[in-house]
């Protein structure tokens, strides 16, 4: 009997995302002498770990993400997507994260919760990614909301190996 295919990933910013900045984040909140972290929401950890899909860190707090974030929401240690190393300029309107998710991911679907996405993001992974993706842009003046988890999970549950809706 063959293996089911490996799960699709969860590529995971935090500022924008996680730490919202819109007018209710901006009171001042303080949580061990950073202002940011009083704007996590601790009941998006559970919501992440509940979806169908392997979580990755795709954010400029690199391995502090696992370190400062993670146990604020009660995820484990997550991979860490790094900066490509080579410098190369990405094309004019490309994040610098778009090619390295896709390269993380491999032959594998996946969904990027950003705040940064742009049309040239979508674009060029609907040109060069071999398998699905979605590319869900979060508002940062909200962070995460309902509607954000609702397509990220009924997209995750189309493509999970374990759901009779996925593609064979």
């Amino acid at each position: 009997m063959p293996l089911p295919p490996p799960r699709p990933l969860l590529f995971l910013d935090v500022d924008g995302p996680l730490i919202p900045f819109g007018e209710a984040a901006r009171e001042p909140l303080t949580h061990e002498g950073n202002p940011l972290l009083g704007r996590l929401d601790p009941a998006v950890g559970p919501r992440l770990l509940a979806l169908p899909c392997d979580l990755v860190w795709a954010t400029t707090w690199w391995h502090g993400a696992n370190d400062t974030i993670a146990p604020r929401l009660g995820l484990p240690r997550l991979p860490v997507v790094s900066r490509p190393e080579d410098d190369a300029p990405a094309p004019r309107g490309l994040h610098w994260k778009t090619r390295p998710l896709s390269e993380w991911a491999g032959h594998r679907p996946f969904v990027w919760l950003d705040d940064e996405i742009g049309p040239m993001d979508r674009l060029w992974i609907e040109a060069a990614h071999p398998a699905p993706a979605l590319l869900l842009r979060v508002d940062p003046a909200r962070g995460l909301t309902e509607e954000d988890f609702t397509a990220t999970e009924e997209w995750l549950r189309a493509r999970s190996p374990r759901s009779p809706r996925s593609p064979r």
